[in-house]
């Protein structure tokens, strides 16, 4: 012991106890143990977080679909619908119709010779009676004169039986009495009677034959008047077959085709109604006629005729249209359309094609009564297109929903939205 102090012993140092020294493999051993816990621990803190989120977001979700299916159950859809209106009184139709003139003409040489005058020509505008063509026929003007002097001599001679009947009849009336009396034998008063019988006769055969030879000089003047041939109605020259110097023949079969005319101040237009439409029709109909090339005029006329029996094959009623045209800015032969003003005959109603629903059960609309949804079968008369008409099913007043969705359903709650603008 070592006394560094008084009364105070200090062991000597080789008599301490040394400090335990820590094994260096334990300290590690330790430190990997807490490291471990504390991960196992984060781990599942995170574990138990993620679990609680999703069972919240599933909750959530849940709870999000239970609100949209109610409020699904409890909306009130809107829908947009159209007032059904009454058809009107004249049914607007139109038809595709082909325009022809409304008088027109193919003439023929009623003369034989040659054209020594051509007047006319291919798109010239004639009056009634204007001179065309002038034919030269020298043997018509022989043939002419011939006749004449031919009826001179008939003439001559029906003068001569004439007086031969004069002076039969002037004999008898002097022989009769003479031959009562028994101054002239009876076989006297034969002969004379017997003389003016036949002076009556050749009188009677010399009218004849004067008669026969004036209609025969009428048909050679006739066919002088022939020469000169004229326009028989105001109108259009379409066709011209002949020029100065041609050779015509005058014949019923094979006469010399010369001109065609054609009236143009009215055209006619050639339209076939349909069916349904063709037991409204009646003279004096209105109607408008459109020409694609001018889109800006149309062209207003009357039904002037009607075919009054349909075609079988087409069951349509051929119907013609008197348009006037004054200025002759229609042609014959043009395409066109007619809009006829047909008053129409059986009652109807009309609804926006858009109202129509096609499915398995036909042809339908839904109609809105008191916010209920009821589907209705309909029947169609006629498809404009943009709009419908309906025979049975809907009246007046009835409204309809443009549109329908897909599913919807006899019974159906809606809720109407302002009702729509019309268009004819």
């Amino acid at each position: 012991m070592n006394f560094n102090r008084p009364g105070h012993m200090v062991p000597a140092e080789t008599d301490r106890e040394p400090d335990p020294v820590p094994e260096p493999h334990l300290k590690p051993r330790v430190k990997s143990r807490w490291r471990g816990a504390l991960s196992g621990a984060m781990l599942a803190l995170m574990i138990a977080a993620a679990i609680a989120y999703g069972g919240y977001s599933h909750y959530a979700q849940s709870r999000e679909v239970a609100a949209i299916a109610k409020e699904g159950r409890e909306l009130v859809p809107q829908v947009r619908v159209e007032t059904v209106r009454p058809s009107d009184a004249i049914d607007v139709v139109s038809l595709p119709a082909t325009t022809s003139a409304f008088s027109a003409a193919n003439i023929f040489a009623r003369a034989s010779g040659y054209i020594a005058k051509r007047e006319a020509d291919i798109g010239d505008h004639v009056k009634a009676g204007q001179l065309l063509a002038e034919i030269v026929a020298p043997e018509l003007d022989h043939q002419i004169s011939q006749a004449e002097a031919t009826l001179g001599q008939l003439q001559a001679a029906l003068q001569q039986a004439q007086a031969n009947r004069e002076l039969a009849k002037v004999t008898w009336d002097r022989d009769g009495p003479l031959v009562k009396q028994g101054w002239l034998t009876a076989q006297q008063g034969t002969i004379d009677v017997q003389t003016l019988k036949a002076q009556e006769a050749a009188v009677s055969v010399a009218q004849s034959n004067v008669t026969a030879e004036q209609a025969q000089l009428q048909v050679l003047q006739q066919q002088k008047d022939y020469q000169r041939v004229v326009a028989p109605f105001t109108g259009v020259i379409t066709q011209r077959n002949i020029d100065i110097g041609s050779l015509v023949q005058a014949d019923a079969t094979s006469g010399t085709f010369m001109f065609t005319i054609m009236q143009s101040d009215v055209i006619r237009t050639q339209v076939f109604v349909p069916q349904d439409e063709a037991f409204g029709l009646s003279d004096g109909i209105e109607a408008v006629m459109h020409v694609p090339e001018m889109p800006d005029r149309t062209f207003p006329g009357k039904v002037t005729r009607i075919a009054q029996a349909l075609q079988p094959g087409s069951r349509t009623l051929l119907t013609e249209v008197d348009i006037p045209n004054p200025d002759g800015v229609l042609s014959p032969g043009i395409y066109c359309t007619i809009d006829l003003h047909i008053p129409r005959k059986t009652p109807g109603v009309t609804v926006s094609a858009d109202a129509i629903i096609f499915n398995e059960s036909g042809l339908q609309v839904a109609v809105v009564e008191n916010g209920v949804v009821h589907l209705r079968k309909v029947k169609v008369a006629r498809d404009f297109g943009q709009r419908v008409s309906i025979d049975s099913g809907i009246k007046p007043g009835d409204q309809v929903i443009l549109n329908p969705a897909v599913d919807l359903a006899e019974g159906s709650k809606v809720q109407s939205r302002p009702q729509a603008t019309q268009t004819s």
